[in-house]
């Protein structure tokens, strides 16, 4: 492999639970896209970020019907850092909607992407 080339599955997942709304993972998104230093590595085309219904079997299971999946398109960071970029910026969202909305927002998981993932 090529140096900056991207490793299949190399990224986080953002799961939310069945409390969430299709509004609610799309608001996840557009914040995780303008936190830095995540707004940074979309702008610069090196990470890619997607709200998809949730692919575990567990996680349906369990109730979870949205994920978040942030896939990384270069060796511009590593997993790690994106998972404490991605925590950091969904307590901040978790945060500002209890200031704007009412009620609980939904319960999140932040964890790496299998390397078997699409």
């Amino acid at each position: 492999m090529a140096e900056g080339d991207a490793v299949a599955g190399a990224g986080v997942r953002v799961s939310l639970d069945a409390s969430a709304s299709r509004t609610d993972a799309g608001a996840l998104q557009a914040w995780l896209e303008q936190e830095q230093p995540l707004q940074d590595l979309v702008r610069r085309g090196t990470l890619h970020i997607e709200v998809r219904p949730s692919t575990d079997a567990a996680e349906e299971h369990m109730g979870s019907v949205w994920e978040i999946a942030l896939r990384i398109a270069g060796d511009v960071t590593t997993v790690a850092a994106l998972a404490e970029y991605t925590a950091r910026a969904v307590r901040a969202w978790q945060a500002n909607r209890r200031r704007v909305e009412d009620g609980e927002p939904p319960r999140t998981r932040v964890e790496p992407l299998d390397s078997d993932e699409d």
